[in-house]
């Protein structure tokens, strides 16, 4: 085993597999990441260095990029994964108020994960309902209009 896959851990081979099938691609970097944090269920932060030496970037580079976008983790996500639009449109609609009330019914905070590892809270900006504000997604299901009985709703079914 050469030096790059042992510094990933349990993850080198897999992820160089990965890496080495997109990184032709034209800006290959964010296929790369989807496809690992697919593989995986976030970005394990021992695959940056290859990531980065694949693509002959710097670690910066790559972590960069990985923290820049909402949807990459730094750990692994619940069972379930609810996300809240936080745009302008659904805050105008009473998006705080289901926030604070998800923060409430769930017990964490947005980035957490419930104790049970049932559900993850993730803030969004922007599911396109900006009509239907405000808006929620629970594992890629969207829904408009949430009120306090839909979000309750929503986990109750997650917490199932």
């Amino acid at each position: 085993m050469n030096m790059r896959m042992s510094a990933a851990g349990g993850f080198g081979e897999r992820s160089l597999e990965i890496i080495r099938e997109l990184k032709h691609l034209e800006g290959p970097m964010l296929p790369i990441l989807h496809a690992i944090q697919d593989e995986f269920g976030y970005i394990p932060e021992e695959v940056k260095p290859l990531i980065a030496s694949e693509l002959n970037l710097s670690r910066a580079e790559v972590h960069g990029v990985v923290t820049f976008y909402h949807d990459f983790r730094s750990h692994s996500a619940g069972r379930h994964v609810l996300k809240l639009c936080r745009a302008e449109a659904c805050q105008a609609m009473g998006s705080d108020q289901v926030a604070d009330r998800a923060r409430q019914l769930l017990g964490i905070d947005f980035h957490q994960t419930t104790l049970d590892g049932a559900v993850t809270l993730e803030p969004v900006f922007c599911l396109g309902l900006c009509a239907c504000a405000p808006a929620a997604m629970l594992d890629g299901d969207v829904y408009g209009r949430v009120d306090d009985q839909v979000l309750s709703e929503m986990v109750a079914e997650a917490r199932r």
